[in-house]
């Protein structure tokens, strides 16, 4: 299995119960969906930032020493909620903190780039200096990118499409060559920087629900990384998955199937539900769920797909946490619980990648610590064995060898 470690970066140096100055550029933060496109960002403190900074790269060094095999980033723009606006900086800054651990990019919105070919010399550049540990990560950007990016979301998809061909060709044609696409066009494509690990590196494609998204992995044989979904969502996106992958006459498997889970874990179960709490934080004031014409523009996806997006976002924010941790889309508690818990969701979705989204909101650094160190001393080898035993082979794993 591959086993990873997730934080949003999240900026938690303003005060939501602040009374806010309220004008038409500014909007207070007590309210879901208020922290994010509009909330000015007067409110931003740039050596409390630079602070944080330093707290999640503690964090990451930590992550790696206690056995983590990847540290997955991400990339968003306009909210709190998330401090990595350009996912190649931070992978490059983990690169230079780390030595060992796989650098799970997911991903890289292609769709918000007008040079991708810009996009695959950054990326070959992390694959360099890191010695070949990039996992170039691919998505369509969120909703809310679209706005703050300045990007028609009525192209997304033809966008994403088209600049992953050309990312892809750029790392394994030789150059110089031409490129006239629909949204792309490019003089001469000669990337001199390549990457190290050929004929590229692993690409993971991460998503909610989306069928074209999963069909788009599958027929490029590329491992999907569903976000948080609900154990009978992601069941169904196997379905999708292995049934696209075989009518290309590809062979899905676990390798293909990956799962990132929010999970906190403390000594003590009070301690765990407790922090539990800020996972909530995603929910509130930083939740484009309420505005669907942040969370899908126009044109983003259709209007029936906007329905049916909203639809299941309005039962997952009307629960609490303890419904989540009830339904497992949620996992707190201690080392052996968890551990349970884990075991459920191996056993139903059988994904060989596990990505631990293990802090969010306010929890203090020093609880997040001790839930790494729980992670790494106690839950990921429980999950080895589990995984082990269950025949769930991860996307790194050596393929078992036939004898004769």
């Amino acid at each position: 299995m591959f086993l990873s470690y997730f934080s949003n970066q999240p900026y938690i140096a303003y005060d939501p119960a602040a009374p806010l100055e309220i004008d038409e550029h500014d909007h207070p933060a007590r309210r879901r969906g208020d922290a994010v496109v509009l909330f000015s960002n007067r409110h931003f403190d740039a050596a409390a930032a630079a602070a944080l900074y330093d707290t999640r790269l503690d964090e990451y060094r930590l992550v790696e020493e206690v056995g983590f095999d990847g540290i997955m980033t991400n990339e968003h723009h306009g909210t709190p909620s998330c401090m990595s606006p350009r996912t190649n900086i931070v992978a490059a800054t983990i690169a230079a903190h780390t030595t060992r651990v796989r650098l799970l990019v997911l991903g890289n919105p292609l769709p918000l780039s007008d040079n991708p070919v810009l996009l695959s010399e950054e990326m070959a550049m992390i694959d360099l200096l890191s010695h070949g540990r990039l996992i170039a990560g691919m998505v369509r950007g969120g909703g809310p990118e679209q706005l703050l990016c300045d990007v028609n979301p009525a192209f997304n998809r033809e966008r994403f499409e088209e600049a992953h061909d050309l990312i892809l060709a750029s790392w394994t044609r030789p150059g110089p060559f031409r490129w006239d696409g629909t949204h792309y066009h490019a003089r001469v494509v000669n990337p001199w920087v390549l990457p190290l690990q050929k004929p590229h590196p692993p690409i993971f494609i991460p998503g909610i629900t989306s069928e074209d998204t999963i069909r788009f992995a599958a027929v490029h044989g590329y491992p999907y990384v569903g976000l948080n979904t609900t154990m009978e969502s992601t069941k169904q996106i196997w379905e999708v998955y292995d049934d696209a992958a075989r009518a290309v006459g590809r062979s899905p498997g676990t390798e293909h199937r990956g799962y990132l889970m929010r999970v906190f874990v403390a000594d003590r179960e009070e301690d765990a539900l407790r922090n539990a709490e800020e996972f909530m934080y995603l929910l509130g004031e930083v939740s484009v769920t309420k505005r669907p014409e942040w969370a899908a523009p126009t044109g983003y996806s259709s209007f029936a797909a906007r329905r049916e997006r909203m639809k299941k976002f309005s039962g997952y924010l009307t629960a609490t946490v303890a419904d989540q941790v009830a339904s497992g889309t949620l996992v707190v508690g201690t080392p052996d619980s968890v551990i349970a818990t884990i075991r459920r969701w191996l056993e139903e979705t059988r994904v060989g990648t596990l990505v631990l989204h293990a802090t969010e909101g306010r929890i203090p650094h020093a609880d997040t610590r001790r839930c790494i160190e729980l992670l790494g001393r106690e839950v990921l080898p429980a999950v080895r064995e589990i995984g082990h035993e269950l025949g769930i082979r991860g996307p790194f794993d050596e393929v078992p060898s036939v004898s004769q």
